[in-house]
């Protein structure tokens, strides 16, 4: 071990000196460099995300307008519902509830319909909690019984389904609430039939 030891010390040596005695001169090397592509950093202007802009506008387009007819429909209901108890045809204000029950359900229906396909699952999502929150609605109806004569369809009803729409009428850039005048269409006078 002490021969192999002072070997190694030895050769070290011997190779420091000849270096050092050499006069020839000795090539200098430098660090290859890296090829530029890959010391640059990724452009900030590339997006990385999808964009579904175009999507969006469409499906949101569809939504607004199905809402918009649902939702005056929904109110018409509830002006009949409103008529016939003020008239007290108690039978007639039940089956009038009901129908603006079951305007809600098609309503959470249509909603899922149009936004099956969205291609930004955002979207999706926000679409999916407004058609949850409607359903719950229309199994639900203690708002409904707060409704006592038509003006309250604008107070009450506008806030309602506002609160329904919420996640999607955020997504949806400036919609899908209905327009102003949807619950002010309903009609308050009960069919004849």
């Amino acid at each position: 071990m002490r021969r192999a030891l002072l070997a190694v010390i030895a050769g070290g040596t011997l190779l420091t000196g000849a270096a050092c005695d050499s006069d020839a001169e000795t090539p200098q090397f430098t660090e290859p460099s890296a090829p530029a592509s890959v010391l640059a950093a990724p452009s900030p202007s590339v997006s990385l995300a999808p964009d579904y802009s175009e999507d969006t506008a469409k499906i949101c387009g569809r939504v607004t307008g199905v809402v918009n007819k649902a939702f005056g429909e929904f109110g018409a209901e509830l002006g009949r519902m409103i008529a016939n108890k003020d008239a007290k045809e108690t039978a007639e204000a039940t089956k009038s509830e009901k129908a603006a029950a079951d305007e809600l359900k098609a309503i959470g229906a249509q909603i899922r319909k149009e936004t099956k396909d969205a291609q930004d699952p955002e979207l999706a999502v926000a679409a999916e909690t407004s058609a949850k929150k409607i359903d719950a609605a229309a199994k639900n109806r203690s708002y409904i019984k707060g409704l006592k004569a038509t003006k309250d369809l604008d107070v009450t009803l506008k806030d309602q389904i506002a609160e329904w729409l919420d996640p999607l009428s955020g997504y949806c850039a400036g919609g899908p609430l209905p327009s102003e005048s949807a619950p002010a269409s309903a009609d308050p006078v009960p069919s004849a039939s």
